[in-house]
């Protein structure tokens, strides 16, 4: 069994992120192989600054860091705000700093006609930094508020539920490998 740690980046309640996060949610809940940890930004207090680099060790420092180095992995779901990722995921992913490093990284995201891609890959540069591999494969939603029906349902078929089952294999068999190495030789930044 596995820790993953869901990390919806939309700093608004309620809306397109809270959908797509309870329709990812469900499609991950049916696996068993997994356990998940599930920190709504909107929701999760965030440390003031990069405690990684002023000292900080107040309590949202300590409480996301112990969060994160408990994960073996993590899906980040975000939107496209203005070509990029939303100001609140990135407090986040730079209030930690070990914590992330040797581990995956999966990507749902949504926007507009770039389905959130170009965030995907400023994402990537980010974590590659941290020393996370993120994984090839992502699950994209184009002109989400035409994609799901009022109960939360993709309508588009099977490709959405098929892109996530995907990405979550290749998270469970990063996550294990990783895992295993980090059991046998401690990873050091």
């Amino acid at each position: 069994m596995l820790d993953i740690a869901v990390i919806i980046a939309s700093p608004r309640e309620g809306g397109v992120g809270t959908t797509i996060g309870r329709w990812f949610l469900a499609q991950a809940g049916r696996r068993t192989d997994l356990r998940l940890d599930v920190m709504e930004l909107s929701r999760t207090p965030l440390p003031p600054a990069q405690p990684s680099l002023t000292g900080d060790t107040g309590q949202e420092a300590a409480a996301l860091a112990a969060r994160i180095g408990a994960a073996d992995g993590f899906v980040v779901i975000t939107p496209e705000y203005n070509h990029a990722y939303p100001a609140c995921l990135k407090l986040a992913i730079d209030a930690v700093r070990h914590e992330w490093a040797a581990k995956p990284v999966g990507f749902v995201s949504y926007g507009g006609r770039s389905g959130g891609l170009r965030a995907v890959e400023q994402l990537r540069l980010v974590f590659a930094e941290l020393h996370v591999v993120s994984l090839r494969d992502t699950v994209s939603f184009h002109q989400t508020p035409v994609l799901f029906d009022a109960e939360g349902r993709a309508t588009g078929g099977d490709g959405a539920d098929g892109a996530v089952k995907v990405m979550l294999d290749q998270l469970i068999w990063w996550a294990t490998t990783l895992g295993e190495g980090r059991r046998a030789r401690p990873y050091t930044t």
